[in-house]
């Protein structure tokens, strides 16, 4: 009985356990509901890679002023000197021409405080040794022109001699010509008479008488060629002294033009040094006007590059940080060389700065918060460290709605992430671009007047 009854009771628990896993096991409903939620599934999937994503390309980088004069300066002095004062202390506001620092003098070739007084006396000293050239070169002037005419005057005279003697060397060649042609005639005249006499016709007394006048007239003749000598040696003694007069006179004009010249350099050289001196007076003023070093522009003191008091600075050394007030803050961004001929002058940017809480949703840049409208600016014509291309951006002018400014607070330097918006693609194909490396891609060619307006703008913002 016993065996029966255990027998039974095993039955039952495996009855039970049957109906307990039947009970486990899915229906043909529930089957049914598992493959429509798939399906469902299936079609959500479907329908989010179907939904619009807008492009973007990434950057990193901080903000920065859009004007060069708004980014942080070194101030330096243009003198070497000690420094005697402070005016300033480290984030401190100035004014432009306020007082940063005082240094005094430690060249020994200033260290004379009536040193323009002494210059301005070599100065007079030069004035006078000019005004002394310039007498000089006058009364020169006034002997070479006594010179010019008085050689004009005896040159006159001398060519009058020269004329003279010539016209008397003409007038013995012609006296000469008629004595010898007075010879010829007596010395034929003897040759007949002698012919005469030897046929009878004539008498001894005839040819002794002819032959006295053949003697006067050779007399004559010998007489006249020694005048003519003498004439001409005194023609040939007025050109000499013709030209004695002109050589006198170029030795003379020599040595008054070399007179002249002497004190022509000399005049130079003083003027030379009167410009000198008044360039040395000028400088000692404008020296004395740097002992004070002031603020170029408005803004404040960032940082002090020197300290303590009596600590000697070098020309042209930078002594102190000025960051300028009011800068036209903008954003660097640093994108890859492979997205650069993708971006526009006319694209708009989202950025999102360090320190402003903000959700940014890369490719739905409408519903992204804390986030802030900007416009390319610039583009770098070569790329930086890294072979990456940099990006001015500046604020969207006007803000576009729904969007608020750039914050106030905002210092150069601060981090900032942005992204350039670019066209809108669906999501399957932004994520078959990004599994294979592609570039985002333009929806279209740019309107070449669009640029044109935005680079004439952008020329108005710089000039600005």
């Amino acid at each position: 009985m016993n065996k029966e009854a255990k027998l039974l009771e095993k039955l039952e628990n495996w009855q039970d356990m049957s109906t307990r896993s039947a009970k486990m096991v899915m229906t043909v409903n529930g089957a049914r509901r598992f493959g429509r939620i798939l399906i469902g599934v299936l079609i959500g999937i479907l329908i989010i890679l179907m939904l619009p994503w807008r492009q973007t390309i990434p950057g990193r980088g901080t903000v920065t002023a859009l004007r060069p004069e708004d980014r942080p300066q070194t101030v330096q002095n243009q003198i070497g000197g000690r420094i005697e004062k402070w005016a300033v202390r480290e984030g401190q506001e100035v004014k432009r021409g306020d007082t940063i620092l005082v240094i005094s003098e430690t060249s020994q070739s200033y260290f004379d405080p009536e040193l323009p007084i002494r210059l301005k006396e070599q100065l007079d000293a030069k004035k006078g040794s000019e005004q002394a050239n310039a007498r000089k070169i006058e009364a020169t002037n006034a002997q070479i022109a006594a010179l010019t005419n008085g050689l004009r005057f005896q040159l006159s005279a001398a060519e009058n001699k020269v004329k003279q003697a010539q016209n008397y060397v003409d007038i013995d060649q012609a006296d000469l010509v008629a004595v010898q042609n007075f010879y010829d005639v007596s010395k034929a005249r003897l040759e007949r008479y002698e012919a005469g006499y030897r046929n009878g016709l004539f008498s001894l007394t005839d040819i002794e008488s002819r032959r006295l006048k053949l003697q006067e007239d050779r007399a004559k003749v010998i007489s006249q060629q020694n005048k003519l000598n003498n004439s001409k040696q005194n023609l040939l003694n007025a050109r000499i002294d013709l030209d004695n007069i002109k050589a006198k006179y170029q030795e003379t004009l020599a040595k008054a033009q070399s007179d002249l010249g002497s004190a022509i350099s000399s005049r130079a050289g003083v003027q030379g040094e009167i410009a000198k001196l008044r360039n040395d007076i000028a400088n000692i003023d404008v020296r004395r006007g740097l002992y004070v070093v002031r603020a170029p522009q408005s803004g404040f003191v960032v940082k002090t590059l020197k300290a303590g008091i009596g600590e000697n600075i070098k020309e042209g050394e930078s002594i102190a940080t000025l960051q300028p007030k009011n800068p036209q803050v903008a954003a660097e961004i640093y994108v890859s060389a492979m997205d650069v001929p993708l971006i526009l002058d006319t694209s708009d940017v989202r950025l999102q700065f360090e320190g402003w809480p903000s959700i940014q949703f890369s490719g739905w840049p409408s519903v992204a918060v804390g986030t802030f409208a900007g416009k390319v600016f610039s583009i770098d014509k070569v790329s930086s460290s890294g072979g990456k291309y940099r990006l001015l951006v500046k604020q969207a002018n006007p803000v576009p709605k729904n969007d608020e400014p750039w914050p106030p607070q905002l210092r150069q330097g601060s981090g900032v992430y942005g992204r350039v918006i670019l066209r809108s693609v669906p999501v399957w194909y932004e994520i078959w671009r990004q599994l294979n490396g592609f570039p985002p891609s333009l929806e279209k060619e740019p309107d070449a007047e669009k640029v044109k307006e935005k680079d004439k703008e952008s020329k108005s913002d710089k000039e600005k």
